[in-house]
């Protein structure tokens, strides 16, 4: 399978490093310093299994799409717009845009902007880049799939490459259970610069974060939202299984990038208001993770 990556970051280059590894034709469209990184001595993918150099294409322009079968739409949720506008010149008319991104509208928004087709996808992976062209795996991998023209392929193509796979009716309700998890951690561990492991062990913060995922819920519940499985049971798999992870927020504010906020906690206070649920515990970690943005210019 021919797949681009848009937005090759710590969750692009993880999934698009597996399905090179596995033999698929792919190519990485990532900023400067870790095409030059790739090009000259391949993707470094440091798992918690292996630790190797994989042969990869990469490039800076969105152009590189072309003849992509699959393409694995990466970016953070507020360049949503604009990256699907780069793309849209260059994508064939039968490509898959399959959204692995943090919120619970990027995969709507991409139907309203491209006439080829777009899926969801519930992406658990702890990673981050640990230096140019190199990715850091700290756990956990698998991804939740809407059902699509082409989704049978693309999840044999996943599980092949060693990436667990389900294709899922309710990824709605998947993303919604995603989106709680990102609204309990997220900010938390942005604010303190906490890994999970060591910011569940925080006094009060087991509480706090039951605040948070009681408003997630009852604004989940409100729109109509079913969230499947127990939500309370991966709050504390989060910690457990990723102890070492920073959350996304939390790695974004270290480099002085802005976050993703406004479509985590943000979202929630949001829809909160249109439906009228009072959310104050997300309200205040919106305003504190947006204060520190401010504060860093």
């Amino acid at each position: 399978m021919k797949v681009a990556v848009m937005g090759a970051g710590a969750v692009g280059c993880y999934y698009g490093g597996m399905l090179a590894r596995a033999g698929h034709d792919v190519v990485l469209i990532a900023r400067p310093q870790h095409v030059e990184a790739i090009m000259r001595e391949g993707l470094r993918l440091d798992t918690q299994h292996f630790d190797e150099r994989v042969r990869v294409s990469a490039s800076i322009e969105a152009s590189a799409v072309k003849g992509a079968e699959l393409v694995l739409f990466c970016v953070k949720s507020t360049d949503t717009d604009s990256a699907a506008q780069a793309l849209a010149p260059y994508l064939d008319g039968d490509a898959l845009v399959l959204s692995l991104q943090n919120g619970v509208e990027n995969a709507a928004r991409l139907r309203e902007l491209l006439p080829q087709e777009a899926a969801a996808a519930v992406v658990y992976v702890a990673s981050e880049m640990a230096g140019p062209g190199h990715i850091r795996h700290h756990g956990r991998g698998e991804l939740v799939i809407e059902p699509s023209t082409m989704s049978e392929a693309v999840a044999r193509a996943f599980v092949d490459a060693g990436v667990p796979t389900e294709i899922s009716d309710n990824v709605r309700g998947a993303l919604w259970a995603k989106l709680v998890l990102n609204c309990a951690y997220n900010a938390l561990s942005a604010i303190t610069q906490m890994p999970y492991g060591k910011l569940v062990q925080g006094e009060g913060v087991t509480r706090a974060m039951r605040d948070i995922v009681d408003e997630c819920l009852a604004v989940a519940t409100a729109d109509g939202v079913t969230i499947p499985g127990d939500v309370d049971a991966a709050v504390r798999r989060i910690a457990e299984t990723m102890p070492n992870q920073f959350s996304s927020t939390a790695q974004d504010l270290a480099r002085g990038k802005k976050s993703e906020i406004d479509h985590l906690n943000g979202l929630i206070v949001r829809r909160g208001e249109a439906l009228g649920v009072p959310t104050p515990a997300n309200r205040l970690l919106h305003v504190l993770v947006r204060l520190i943005e401010n504060k860093a210019g």
